[in-house]
C-alpha cells in the first residue's frame, strides 16, 4: 500500500490515529525521532532509526542540534498548582505520558536513551541507581531484621519494603520496560503512585512508635499500621486510575485530586514525621547526635526535589541530555532513606543478652568464661589448708 504525502499530512492534522498507538521517543546517532506508525512491509527488517525520515511540512522531527538550539530559558522551571502540566514539561514522571492531552505531556529535555538487545531503554542512568537502591535497601532490611530486640523493628521494616516496591515499579515504568502504549501501563502507574503515598504514610506512623502510644511489636501496633497503609494505598490508587480512565468527574486534563495527594498529602506526611522525631529526640533522649541524621535526611530529600522540579531542564541541557533531574532525585531519595535507617539505628538499642551478630559481645563472654575456668583451675591446684 502506497501512502501519499497528503494522506500523511491529513493524519497528523486531524489526529485520526488511534490513541493507543505506540509513541516512541529516542535519540540515536545524533537524531531525535518520533515514530507514530507501525513498520511498513518493505521496512520490516530495518530498525526504525535507520529508516528515511519523512519530509513533512513543519515536521516535528528534529535533530539534537535543533533541540539544543531551542529557547529553553522560558521553560526551565514551571510549577502549577493542582496541575501537572508545568511539572511534566520540566521533568519526566511516570504519570506524564497518560495525563493532559491524548498523547500525554512530554518534557522539553530528558536524558538520552540506549539500545540494549534491540530494545530501547529510557533513563539508563536512573535505571542503574534504581538497581543500586534495591541492593542497598536489601542490606538495610537484613540488618534491621537482625536486631531482634530493637524497638520498632517490625514497624520500620514495613517502610523499607514499601520503598523497595516503589523503586521496582518506578524502574519498570520510567525505563520503558512496560511501554506506554500497553494497557497495563496506567494500572502499574496507579499502583506506583499508591505505593509512594503509602510509603510516606507508613513512615509517618513509624514516627509515633517511639512515643509508645501502643507497645511496639504487638498486634495492635503492627496491624494498625498495615491496615491503614493499605487503605491509603487503595485510596491513592483509585484516584490515580480514575483520573487516567476519566471515571466520573475525574479528568486527565485537570488531575487536581491526584496532584493534591502526590504533592500536598505526601508533603504533610513527611513534615509530620520530621517534627515528631525532633520532639522525640529533644524530650526522650540525652544524646543529640540523632538530630544530625534527621537534618541530613531532610537536606537530601529536599535537595532531590529541588534538583528535579526546578533545575532538571538546566541540568539536562548543560550535560547534553545524558542525565536529568530525575537521576539526582533518585540518588538523593536513596540517601535520605539511608539517613532514616541511620537515625533509627542510632536511637534503638537491643538487649545484649539476645543480640545477634554482635561479635564483640561474644568475644567478651568468651574472655569471661576463660577467666572463670582459669580461677577454678587455680583453686583446684591450691592445697586444702591454704584455701581455708
Amino acid at each position: 500500500m502506497k501512502v501519499s504525502l497528503a494522506m500523511v499530512v491529513a493524519i497528523f492534522e486531524k489526529k485520526s490515529f488511534p490513541r493507543k498507538r505506540s509513541v516512541c521517543f529516542f535519540i540515536h546517532k545524533g537524531r531525535f525521532w518520533r515514530d507514530y506508525n507501525s513498520r511498513r512491509e518493505e521496512d520490516k527488517d530495518v530498525p526504525v532509526y535507520k529508516r528515511k525520515r519523512p519530509e513533512l511540512p513543519n515536521s516535528r522531527l528534529r535533530t539534537t542540534k535543533q533541540i539544543d538550539s531551542l529557547p529553553m530559558v522560558d521553560i526551565t522551571f514551571k510549577f502549577d498548582a493542582f496541575n501537572f502540566d508545568g511539572i511534566c514539561r520540566t521533568v519526566q514522571l511516570t504519570l506524564c505520558p497518560i495525563i493532559g492531552k491524548d498523547e500525554g505531556i512530554v518534557p522539553v529535555c530528558y536524558s538520552r536513551n540506549v539500545e540494549l538487545a534491540n530494545n530501547l531503554i529510557f533513563q539508563p542512568a536512573t535505571l542503574i541507581i534504581d538497581v543500586v537502591a534495591i541492593i542497598m535497601v536489601g542490606f538495610m532490611i537484613y540488618h534491621i531484621r537482625s536486631k531482634y530486640t530493637a524497638v520498632g523493628r517490625k514497624e520500620i521494616v514495613m517502610f523499607f519494603y514499601l520503598y523497595m516496591l516503589t523503586i521496582i515499579f518506578e524502574m519498570i515504568l520510567i525505563t520503558g520496560i512496560v511501554p506506554i502504549s500497553s494497557p497495563a501501563y496506567q494500572w502499574l502507574t496507579a499502583i506506583q503512585l499508591g505505593l509512594v503515598t503509602s510509603s510516606f504514610w507508613c513512615l509517618m506512623l513509624n514516627g509515633f512508635v517511639g512515643f509508645q502510644f501502643a507497645e511496639d511489636g504487638t498486634p495492635m501496633s503492627l496491624w494498625s499500621i498495615r491496615i491503614s497503609t493499605f487503605i491509603i494505598f487503595l485510596i491513592t490508587g483509585f484516584i490515580a486510575i480514575a483520573t487516567f480512565v476519566e471515571l466520573g468527574s475525574f479528568s486527565r486534563r485537570s488531575p487536581g485530586a491526584l496532584w493534591a495527594f502526590y504533592i500536598l498529602v505526601n508533603g504533610i506526611f513527611f513534615i509530620t514525621y520530621v517534627i515528631s522525631q525532633i520532639v522525640l529526640v529533644l524530650r526522650s533522649l540525652d544524646d543529640r547526635w540523632p538530630l544530625g541524621d534527621i537534618l541530613f535526611g531532610c537536606f537530601f530529600f529536599l535537595g532531590g526535589q529541588v534538583l528535579m522540579y526546578v533545575f532538571s531542564v538546566i541540568i539536562c541541557d548543560n550535560v547534553k541530555h545524558y542525565i536529568d533531574g530525575a537521576f539526582f532525585n533518585t540518588v538523593c531519595t536513596l540517601l535520605s532513606v539511608m539517613m532514616v535507617y541511620k537515625y533509627w539505628d542510632s536511637i534503638t538499642k537491643e538487649d545484649l543478652e539476645f543480640a545477634v551478630g554482635a561479635k564483640q559481645n561474644v568475644w567478651e563472654v568468651k574472655e569471661l568464661m576463660a577467666e572463670d575456668e582459669l580461677s577454678q583451675h587455680r583453686n583446684s591446684m591450691t592445697p586444702f589448708n591454704l584455701r581455708k
